[in-house]
């Protein structure tokens, strides 16, 4: 069986240093320790991730955040003129709101490379099954039939138990 391809929203890597949040942050080191460590899955990010962690302010966090797609060979994917387009038409079809490009350009960069699945901890614009069925119409609308699963770390790290 081929590796699943994952792309990684920048919540993803935020969850690593989330102490807030107990539990989503066991769930995310779990799947970095043992699943992306492991070559589980092919693991990618974009420079959209890249750019949302070089806004973080606090100049420690943003190294930290910097050092976990190096620590985990995690490749790049480029946002382009294709994946930029698609991305306008999920906010002009009011799949993901007007003022989060970024989620936007995540699933349309997701999209354009063919991942499996892209993960996410943002429930509200990324993860979730309405956004799921409306990047599908619009998707399919667009020319693009490879199948994309908006999903959140737990249905990853728990499928194989």
């Amino acid at each position: 069986m081929k590796k699943l391809k994952i792309y990684l929203d920048t919540s993803v890597i935020n969850f690593l240093f989330a102490d807030d949040v107990p539990e989503f942050q066991k769930i995310t080191e779990d799947f970095f320790e043992n699943y992306v460590k492991k070559g589980k899955y092919l693991v990618y990010v974009s420079d959209v991730v890249i750019a949302e962690i070089e806004k973080t302010k606090y100049g420690d966090k943003k190294k930290l955040l910097l050092e976990v797609i190096e620590k985990y060979s995690l490749r790049v994917l480029i946002l382009d003129e294709t994946s930029d387009a698609l991305a306008n038409v999920y906010l002009r079809e009011k799949i993901i709101p007007p003022k989060k490009l970024e989620d936007a350009q995540h699933i349309a960069i997701a999209t354009c490379n063919q991942m499996d699945i892209l993960l996410s901890w943002n429930f509200k614009h990324l993860s979730n099954i309405q956004k799921q069925i409306g990047v599908k119409i619009v998707n399919e609308k667009e020319g693009y039939f490879y199948p994309l699963i908006l999903t959140n770390p737990m249905e990853v790290v728990y499928e194989n138990e």
